[in-house]
């Protein structure tokens, strides 16, 4: 299940790609999910472990990835920590959920994702809330951003 904790959060990683420059590893950008998400939210190829191609940059490391997919990245491999998931985009949310499917994950944002109309399931820490449509996740989050 995926949790959100709204609102500033001590624990949580903020400058996340800082934390994705020095601690990703080659072998997670070759993963099949990760290209998968690479490829729908920044519409680039991953190539190798070291190069991917982008229409808009051209070839670019890793690094060079949108805020969005590298904090994607540390929440599927780095579950121990909790990461702002505010850099994502709403184009994102939907990764989010499908990396929580299999394990939870917790993440922290300071604003209300767009989770879209599909019903899903997430936890609001702030509440100890279990909601399952963005209305019902619109009336409890909304009082913490």
């Amino acid at each position: 299940m995926l949790n959100i904790y709204y609102g500033h959060m001590k624990e949580a990683v903020y400058n996340t790609a800082a934390y994705f420059k020095y601690d990703y590893e080659d072998a997670w950008i070759v993963d099949p999910f990760v290209k998968e998400m690479i490829r729908d939210v920044d519409q680039s190829t991953v190539l190798d472990s070291g190069v991917i191609d982008s229409p808009i940059l051209g070839k670019i490391p890793p690094v060079g990835l949108s805020g969005g997919v590298k904090t994607l990245i540390l929440v599927k491999f780095e579950q121990s920590k909790i990461f702002n998931a505010s850099t994502c985009g709403d184009n994102c949310a939907g990764w989010l959920l499908k990396i929580a499917e299999k394990e939870d994950r917790t993440v922290n944002l300071l604003h209300l994702m767009d989770f879209g109309q599909e019903p899903f399931t997430i936890r609001i820490l702030n509440t100890d809330q279990v909601v399952h449509s963005m209305e019902d996740l619109v009336s409890v989050a909304g009082e913490f951003v």
